[in-house]
Parts: C-alpha cells; sequence; structure tokens
C-alpha cells in the first residue's frame, strides 16, 4: 500500500500547486515571462517529487529496490533509487517548459496570439512565415540539453538496476554530451582563451585551443557526473552538494542580470538559460533532500547522483561558464584526487568506503582499509607521510609495516581531523565546507582574477 501524505502535507502541496498554476495563467498576459514562470514550474517540480516519492516508496521496496542504512542501529529497510523520480520529474517540466522561453518569438514569428492582427505582404505569405526571427539556436541548445540528460539519466537507472563496474561506466557521460558539444560547435564555437597578461608577450591576448577544448568540455561531463558520485555515504550529502552548487550557480547567475548588471549584457541569454535548468533541479532536490535527510527514510542511488552532475555540465558547457563551474566544483576535485590511489587500486579499494557507524555510541567514525600483504616501500613511506600531515590515519606492527589506513574519501579525513561525529552533523560540515569553498572560488572569479586578467566579464 502507498504511504499516504498527511493532512497538512496535502494541503501545502495542493496550495502551492494551485498558486503555481496560477502564476503560469498569468505569464500569457504579457511575453510569456519566462523566469517567473521557471520559479512556478520549480513549485510544482517540488510538489510532484515530494508526493511520489512516498507514493512510490513502498512500490519500490516491492520491486527490490531497496536498502539497509547500515549507519543506524536498527539498520532499517528503506526505499532506494528515488533519484529516478527526481530525475523523470525534472525531464518532464522542462520538456512542458518548453514554449515559455520561446513565447514572444512564436508569437512573433507566426503572427499568433497577441498579434493576430499583423496583416504581411504577400511577398511574406509566399515565403512563408517569418522563421528567420525565431531563435532556432537557442531552442537547439535546450533540446540537446534534454537529449544529453536523459541520456545519462538512463545510465543511471541502468547502474542502479545491474550494479555496473566503475571502469565500464566512467566514460559513457562523455557521449551523453555529444549533443551538447555539437551544438556548442555550431552554436558558439568558441574554442580561445583568454591569456593572462603576464604570458601575454609569448602566446597572444587569445589562445586557440581548438579540438582539444571539446576533449576539455567532455571531461567536464565525465568528472562532474562521477564527482557527485564518489562523495557519497551520508544521509544527505549527494543531494545536500548538489543543492549547494545549484545555489552557488544561481548567485552567479544573479550577477549578469538586472540590477546588478545594465541590460542587454552579453552573457544576459546564456545565464538566464541557465537558470530555466537550475530552478526546477533545486525544486525536485529539495523535495527529495526531505526525504533523504538525516535519518534518512530514502536512498537516492546512483541514478540522482549522475543526473545532478550532468546538470551542472550541461548548464556549465551550454552557459559558458565551465571554467567557474570547476571553481565551484573544488572539494568534488580535491576528494577525487585524494580518492585516485584507491580508486586506481594503487592501494587496495574496499566495495564501500562510507564511514563506519559505532553503535555503541552513536557516531561516525573513519572506515579503515586493511592490507593483507606488505605495501611496496615506496607508498608505505607516502602514507607514513600523510599520517604526519594529519591527512591520513594509519596503524603500523611492531615492524613499522603499514597494516590498514582509514579510507581515502573525504568524509572520511573530515573525521580523521574532528573525530567522530554524529551523521547529521559530519553531513553539515562538510556541506558548510562545500560552501566556503564555492563562495571563495565566485570571489577568486570575480575579483582575484583581475590581477591577472585585464577586465572580468561582468
Amino acid at each position: 500500500m502507498a504511504a499516504k501524505l498527511g493532512r497538512t502535507e496535502v494541503l501545502s502541496l495542493l496550495s502551492l500547486s494551485c498558486a503555481c498554476v496560477g502564476v503560469l495563467a498569468n505569464t500569457f498576459q504579457g511575453d510569456g515571462e519566462p523566469l517567473i514562470a521557471s520559479v512556478a514550474f520549480s513549485g510544482l517540480a517540488f510538489s510532484f517529487t515530494y508526493a511520489l516519492i512516498r507514493w512510490l516508496g513502498p512500490a519500490f521496496k516491492r520491486a527490490g529496490f531497496k536498502g539497509k542504512d547500515l549507519s543506524k542501529l536498527r539498520q532499517p529497510e528503506i526505499p532506494e533509487t528515488m533519484g529516478a523520480v527526481c530525475a523523470i520529474v525534472y525531464l518532464f517540466i522542462i520538456i512542458v517548459f518548453v514554449p515559455w522561453p520561446f513565447y514572444k518569438d512564436i508569437v512573433a514569428a507566426t503572427s499568433g496570439g497577441g498579434n493576430r492582427d499583423v496583416v504581411f505582404e504577400l511577398q511574406q505569405v509566399e515565403t512563408g512565415r517569418l522563421l528567420h526571427k525565431f531563435p532556432h539556436s537557442k531552442l537547439a541548445s535546450y533540446l540537446s540539453a534534454i537529449l544529453s540528460l536523459q541520456s545519462v539519466v538512463l545510465l543511471g537507472i541502468g547502474d542502479d538496476l545491474f550494479d555496473i563496474r566503475w571502469r565500464h561506466k566512467v566514460l559513457i557521460p562523455a557521449f551523453a554530451s555529444i549533443p551538447i558539444l555539437i551544438v556548442y560547435f555550431v552554436d558558439f564555437g568558441v574554442t580561445k582563451m583568454v591569456v593572462p597578461t603576464f604570458l601575454r608577450p609569448y602566446l597572444g591576448e587569445l589562445f586557440d585551443l581548438g579540438w582539444l577544448y571539446y576533449v576539455y568540455m567532455a571531461m567536464v561531463s565525465i568528472f562532474c557526473t562521477n564527482s557527485i558520485n564518489i562523495l557519497a555515504g551520508v544521509n544527505g550529502i549527494e543531494v545536500g552538494q548538489s543543492l549547494v552548487i545549484a545555489f552557488l550557480i544561481v548567485f552567479n547567475d544573479a550577477l549578469y542580470l538586472s540590477p546588478f548588471t545594465p541590460y542587454p549584457h552579453p552573457a544576459t541569454d546564456s545565464h538566464l538559460f541557465s537558470l530555466y535548468l537550475l530552478l526546477p533541479f533545486i525544486g525536485v532536490s529539495v523535495a527529495l533532500l526531505m526525504h533523504n535527510w538525516f535519518p534518512a527514510k530514502v536512498f537516492v542511488g546512483d541514478t540522482y547522483c549522475y543526473f545532478a552532475g550532468m546538470v551542472f555540465a550541461v548548464d556549465g558547457i551550454l552557459g559558458h561558464f565551465s571554467k567557474t563551474l570547476i571553481l565551484l566544483l573544488l572539494p568534488q576535485g580535491f576528494n577525487f584526487l585524494y580518492s585516485a590511489p584507491q580508486l586506481f587500486h594503487i592501494i587496495p579499494c574496499p566495495r564501500h568506503r562510507l564511514p563506519h557507524f559505532n553503535p555503541r555510541t552513536g557516531l561516525m567514525e573513519c572506515s579503515i582499509v586493511e592490507f593483507k600483504k606488505p605495501l611496496a616501500r615506496p607508498i608505505a613511506e607516502v602514507l607514513k607521510l600523510l599520517h604526519r600531515l594529519r591527512l591520513l590515519r594509519i596503524e603500523t606492527n611492531e615492524k613499522g609495516e603499514v597494516v590498514s589506513s582509514t579510507n581515502f574519501t573525504i568524509i572520511n579525513l573530515w573525521l580523521v581531523w574532528f573525530g567522530p561525529l554524529r551523521e547529521d552533523r559530519l553531513a553539515m560540515g562538510l556541506l558548510a565546507f562545500q560552501t566556503g569553498c564555492g563562495l571563495a572560488g565566485l570571489f577568486v572569479r570575480h575579483r582575484m582574477a583581475l590581477w591577472v586578467f585585464t577586465q572580468d566579464n561582468l
């Protein structure tokens, strides 16, 4: 039987949905007001996702999509792969949203809507509608974003179904990014990077990377999708970090809109496009976080991690701020580099590296990996150095050989630094770190960049 919503929840979700529908209906009184419509669709996305997670949870458990929360004393079985619900709702929302950003252009190009009294010359009638005025490039960008997101959602669902090995799935996001890279090539095609002032006597003001820039953007899509997935294992951390990144991008987008930047600004349309993709994502993610926060009632699954990462990749590439995006993903980048010895099996890597739950204290502690045979001397010396720098915790035997170490994740490193923590406090600490790093990244982007470049694009 489906989990029922409480009376207060039903009234709240119904009120929110009705208000959003009213706002959407009112947008057609003007030029469509796509940004306002996107906010309204985000409210609908929240309502649908919140209700569907509650209704579909028992069905997912019956279908075998369930798992034990190992970080709890009683280890309850809860629904898994609920990120798929978020992804599907999000895709439906942004598909239905398509007419709003182009409402004014559709009316102008087809002489419909509020311009039905416009009379065209005979030559215009014979040559068809004024389709050359329609922004086909913007529509192509939007549709390519949907296609790429659909592709990566299929990867996530396949991973949750069949538990695909990491080495087999790591490059799939690059193939999913092909539609947006083609649109980038046809619509924008800029592959030149601005050279720092101290290098301009040697390289000039602009340096053309050519096809290497497309390789870089494909690598961005691979990094974004996998970086969220490997920083996981604590209630709320996958959705929490994604929401922090999304809000930071929204803040960055807002800097290019009125009243912060006079209109028209060359980057305004790109950042509006970014907001159209991010606002519904925030809506579905907040609904999921309310169910996934400590103590979690559902697990998000790999689908959400890939889906969230691809939203950021699509947003950064088609919004033309992929380098800024990297600054907002610095904790994920550090976590990847820190995890690399285990990911590439230089150090033995267990199946799960999530922190260890101590049932006696109710706190999360560092999980460890034990070495069944002595490590090579150079590797052992590096581990001992990291231990002295408090970047790791190791145990040695009477011979001085390293017999175990904490797992190589930023979550375990946080516990090395601050000691055992309750799960929600651990998640909040990591999210505060994510927020601080993101704000510092934006400061570097918009203020310190002026030290090495002549101007900021604001």
